[in-house]
Order: structure tokens, then sequence, then C-alpha cells
């Protein structure tokens, strides 16, 4: 069985954790399969918005510790894990988001768990989607380990200081409820229709210009943290650039004369 499944939908592409028997714990395999979907995203520029979920009513449980333990030895599903990190040891990093992140806005959809690394993979996308089980929570201090994939810093940004300060110390659990209240996630959605909701809001951002969202994207990306004096300074050239596309040539033409905008991302 493949650790990850890719699906197009038109401009959209679905990438699914898939090890649903250890609730989507992430392995080697797990990690080489989902940076060369991530980077399938990043370079095809037919693909717009990243959706990411997992398989099995859970979105991804962290990283595989019996694994890390050795206790036991999942194959590596036809993939050079040594040899692809060989190749490059930053790959661990991309794949978990810390370092890289494809240049298309990324949309979480979770079921259940997403502990551990899963809040962490969470931490690193622009919409959030989840549902009303889904549970959340930076774990890793529980077993003496550090969340790596930048919660530590992304964290306190994105909810209360005190707050994040108090879930990635002591470890604890929080549920979607308390995730929306906080600002974690966007939207909570009946078990078992998360996907269906992030898709529904991924269709909506790929029917807009693609040249302005992904100028919009590195904005927030960039600016995050800056003083205001600097983002300004900073993405100012990024909005004169769309300006002067075809696109931004089109979308007031399309609205005049009353029809849908035919994008070409020029």
């Amino acid at each position: 069985m493949t650790a990850v499944l890719t699906e197009r939908q038109d401009h959209l592409m679905i990438v699914t954790l898939n090890r649903p028997e250890r609730q989507n714990a992430i392995n080697g395999e797990m990690l080489v399969r989902f940076l060369d979907a991530c980077l399938e995203a990043d370079e095809d520029p037919e693909v717009r918005v990243l959706v990411v979920t997992g398989a099995g009513g859970n979105f991804c449980s962290g990283a595989d510790l019996k694994e890390m333990a050795g206790g036991h030895g999942d194959d590596d599903g036809g993939v050079d894990v040594q040899g692809r990190l060989a190749e490059d040891p930053d790959l661990p990093w991309k794949a978990l988001w810390r370092t890289w992140r494809p240049n298309v806005p990324i949309i979480a959809a979770v079921e259940g768990t997403a502990v551990a690394g899963g809040t962490e993979l969470l931490g690193a996308t622009e919409v959030r989607v989840a549902a009303e089980s889904a549970e959340f929570g930076i774990s890793e201090v529980r077993r003496s380990l550090y969340p790596m994939a930048g919660s530590a810093v992304r964290l306190p940004h994105q909810i209360p200081y005190t707050i994040a300060c108090e879930l990635l110390l002591t470890g604890e659990h929080i549920s979607a409820e308390r995730a929306l209240d906080l600002g974690l996630i966007g939207h909570m959605v009946p078990d078992g229709t998360a996907l269906e909701k992030a898709i529904e809001i991924g269709q909506r951002i790929c029917e807009n210009g693609p040249l302005a969202v992904k100028a919009l994207l590195r904005t927030l990306r960039e600016t995050n943290g800056m003083q205001e004096t600097e983002a300004l300074d900073h993405e100012f050239t990024y909005g004169l650039d769309v300006f002067g596309s075809e696109d931004a040539k089109e979308g007031p033409r399309a609205f005049k004369e009353k029809r849908e905008p035919n994008f070409q991302g020029k």
C-alpha cells in the first residue's frame, strides 16, 4: 500500500496520507512520497491549490514512534529512503514544511487525530477545516521529544501566546471546538465532511486569478512577523506585478462583459 495518494480535480490537487492502520503516522516512505507530491504541486502550473488530508478517518498522528524505537520493521514501500536522504539531507524538513512549502495555498482537511506532526503540518497551512471529533496537540514533550517542524515558532503567532505555551509545554490535546475558538482552525464541520468542505474552499480559490493568489500567498508567508512598514515595502512590487499582467486586464473586462473571467496565469 502506497503511503501517500494523489488526486486531481481540475486545478486542485488532493494529497492523502495513507497509513490508516497507524493513524497515518509518518515514516520514511511517507516523508519521501509526501515531499514528491508537494514538489509536483509546486512545479505544475496547472495546480493552483493543494488539499492535504488523511485516510481512514484520521489526519496524522505524527512520527511513527514504534519505527523510531525499532519496535517493528515496516518496509520502505519501494522507496529508497536512505538514498534520497543521502542525496538531500534537508528532505525531512522540506517534507514537514519547516524549510520549504509549495508555492500554492495549502488547505488542511482534518478528521480524527491530528497530533504531534499532524498539528505541526496544520500550522504550515493557510486554510484549515476540521471535523467535530478532530483532536489536536503538540505532544512531543510527553516523549521527551521536540516539535522539529516549527510549532514552537509558529504556534505563538497563530493563537494567544500563553495558550500556545501551555499546549507546547504540557503536550495536552484540545478538541476541534476549542481549536475553532482559538483560531487554530477556520471551520468545524460534521464528521466525514472535512474533505468536502476543503475542496469547496479550494475550488473557490482556483476560480480566482492565479497570479494574484500567488502574490498574496508570498506576502502572507514572507511578511509574517515583520514590522508593518517593512512588510509594506516588501510586498509593494508583488501587487504592481499583478496589475501589469494580462489577467489583470481580463478580470475587469469580464466584469464589464458580465461573464466569467478566463485567467491564464499571464
